[in-house]
């Protein structure tokens, strides 16, 4: 399978298989040793009562977190080291509003990993990425492109649009992490990217999306995610969990997604 929009003649890209997923690290528990029997089994009814509540309160704050790798999957021809640092992407780009959230953990302790650089880029409605010679694109275009840091709770925000869709592929956003770099004069440098992977939208949004403006104008047969071999090699890790932001579609979404690595890879 291909990551190349049927405007576009760049060279297709190379899929790779994801990374093997580690068993899950387990929660830690506290068991306390009580004289009496009675007195023992009351205890540890009221201990598993708490701990009940305080995980119910701890989901209802946050997303819930997964110890686990989050799979590698493939660059795809249309990267450019810009490496920009900027939360609103859109460049004035027509689409239907997605605010998107990346919260990215160690996968070895789910402790989130602040400043670490969130590299994102994907086409706009109609399938057209930017830097690229086809479409109504020109070399000099950076749309839909950018960097944010995470802050102390390992969360990256962007502001950006619901991408389309082009031959081939279902409709997702590429991404990478650096770790280990600065900023100056507003672009990330140096350090080193731990992970590169691709994020991927529910079908059932999908759909309705394709009907409004200006998506409805892709002429592009879309992919759906089943049938997308980029998104069988472990994509179903990186589905993104949508919020509508009204009873009105074209108004927003907001897309929540845990990305877990390791910072101290160079894959």
């Amino acid at each position: 399978m291909t990551d190349i929009p049927h405007h576009n003649t760049a060279e297709p890209q190379r899929d790779t298989e994801p990374s093997e997923l580690p068993a899950g690290a387990t929660r830690r528990s506290v068991i306390a040793t009580l004289g009496g029997a009675t007195l023992g089994v009351a205890a540890l009814g009221l201990a598993a009562t708490q701990a009940t509540a305080a995980t119910e309160h701890r989901s209802a704050a946050r997303p819930a977190v997964a110890c686990v790798l989050t799979p590698e999957q493939t660059e795809g021809p249309y990267y450019l080291d810009l490496e920009t640092v900027r939360k609103n992407i859109t460049e004035g780009k027509a689409g239907v509003p997605l605010t998107l959230r990346v919260t990215v953990v160690d996968a070895a302790t789910c402790a989130p990993l602040p400043q670490t650089a969130v590299d994102i880029w994907h086409c706009d409605a109609l399938g057209v990425y930017s830097g690229y010679v086809a479409g109504g694109s020109t070399p000099d275009t950076t749309f839909l492109r950018g960097v944010q840091l995470t802050d102390s709770a390992g969360v990256a925000e962007f502001t950006t649009v619901y991408p389309g869709w082009y031959v081939g592929r279902a409709l997702h956003i590429h991404v990478k992490t650096h770790a280990g770099g600065t900023v100056s004069g507003g672009t990330y440098h140096g350090g080193h990217v731990s992970h590169t992977g691709q994020l991927y939208f529910p079908e059932t949004y999908n759909t309705r999306i394709a009907a409004l403006s200006p998506y409805r104008n892709n002429t592009a047969t879309r992919t759906l995610n089943a049938r997308d071999g980029i998104y069988r090699n472990g994509g179903s890790a990186t589905l993104l969990t949508l919020t509508q932001a009204g009873s009105d579609l074209g108004k927003g979404v907001t897309g929540t997604v845990v990305l877990g690595v390791n910072p101290a890879a160079t894959p």
